[in-house]
């Protein structure tokens, strides 16, 4: 998918059945600008009027949007497929019987992170063929319309799945998750695990679209675009897990505006002119310098004064429920959790409780676990130490 922020030119050469096929994939995904070629215009023009047409056919019935058929491109382009399968269909099974699947709605994974799970539903589906849930080499798929719905065929490799539906609906279920404690890469952890939390917001808002976001979460956003504080100094995943963006080290004017106005409220005058000296001149050295600023003491204010603006953005969403079983768990490891806190606090050290949360829906493997994140000071820089807890 192309993610650099402006659109990528395709030409196709051949309006034919194979050159629309190609032409109409790539314009299926958003930062694809498809020009489609023959070799006499009227030929050009028919394969263009036979796409469009194909469109209407799809979205023209039923609930299905143009904005969920793009979902879907998006996704079949990433040879993304992974799909949550009826309770009485196992996940290890590769041949798929269309009585196991008839009149039920099958979920296809979408956006899934700790602010957000999201699907695509295929409503009263049937599946027939091959389904392999540990495929990820590269996929072939076609869509058309028939009189009472949709048919999906995708291919994985040699096997062929094909599904039949009604409508495509995005079913989306949002969380709170600004005490989000993640993967825990070492060093100055409070700042990598901010990282993250804005770096899963900002995808929620691209995947799902603003409507998904708050007020203060689509301001909040714009701070994936500040180097200082997103993966280039305080990467909170795995290398592999990074997506680069271009120009990394420059960051963009309202990411900018957004930390000098936090400045100006904690009145921080020296950081808000390291601000300034950054945005006329956007070096790496600059990022860095003010990268390290962050974990200074002296400059906590700003830090903290963006942790509580996060969590007062998301207060409006609900925690996961784990189930009863876990629930009870969880409460009882929350009091000892709680406990600990509290002796921490009467010996003047400060300690947040923080959560790690398996999906509810997309079952994983991840347990559900605690943690207090103990603050420390040491030669003017902010520290901390991990408890874990495991529910």
């Amino acid at each position: 998918m192309n993610s650099g922020g402006t659109n990528m030119k395709v030409g196709v050469i051949g309006a034919g059945t194979m050159g629309q096929g190609i032409a109409k994939a790539f314009a299926q995904v958003e930062g694809y600008e498809v020009a489609l070629c023959d070799i006499k215009q009227e030929w050009a023009d028919g394969g263009k009027a036979k796409i469009q047409k194909g469109y209407a056919r799809l979205v023209q019935k039923g609930k299905m949007t143009q904005e969920t058929l793009k979902k879907l491109a998006q996704l079949l382009e990433q040879d993304q497929f992974e799909l949550i399968l009826p309770e009485n269909v196992q996940p290890d099974e590769t041949k798929i019987e269309g009585e196991g699947t008839r009149g039920r709605d099958i979920r296809l994974v979408y956006l899934m992170n700790d602010a957000a799970e999201s699907f695509l539903v295929f409503r009263n589906a049937r599946m027939t063929g091959e389904y392999h849930s540990e495929y990820q080499g590269q996929l072939q798929a076609s869509m058309n319309r028939q009189a009472d719905g949709y048919v999906l065929v995708v291919r994985q490799g040699a096997t062929v799945l094909t599904l039949f539906f009604e409508d495509l609906d995005l079913e989306v279920h949002l969380y709170e998750y600004a005490y989000t404690g993640h993967f825990w890469v070492k060093k100055y952890e409070y700042l990598r695990q901010l990282e993250y939390r804005l770096a899963i917001l900002r995808d929620k808002r691209d995947y799902l679209g603003e409507e998904y976001c708050t007020e203060e979460e689509k301001e909040l956003s714009v701070l994936v675009e500040f180097p200082p504080l997103n993966y280039c100094c305080y990467p909170a995943v795995p290398e592999k897990y990074i997506v680069p963006r271009e120009n990394p080290w420059i960051p963009s004017e309202k990411a900018i505006i957004y930390m000098k106005k936090l400045a100006v409220e904690c009145r921080d005058v020296y950081f808000e002119k390291m601000l300034e000296t950054y945005r006329k001149r956007p070096t790496k050295f600059r990022a860095k310098k003010i990268a390290a600023m962050l974990h200074k003491t002296k400059h906590a204010a700003v830090v903290d004064r963006l942790t509580h603006k996060l969590q007062d953005a998301t207060k409006g969403y609900k925690r996961r429920f784990p189930g009863e079983a876990l629930e009870k768990g969880y409460q009882e490891v929350l009091a000892r959790v709680k406990k600990r806190q509290s002796e921490l606090k009467n010996q003047g050290i400060r300690a947040d409780i923080l959560c790690e949360e398996p999906f509810t829906i997309a079952r994983d493997s991840l347990d559900y676990k605690l943690y207090l994140m103990i603050w420390k000071e040491r030669r003017g820089n902010r520290i901390t130490e991990i408890e874990e807890y495991i529910c």
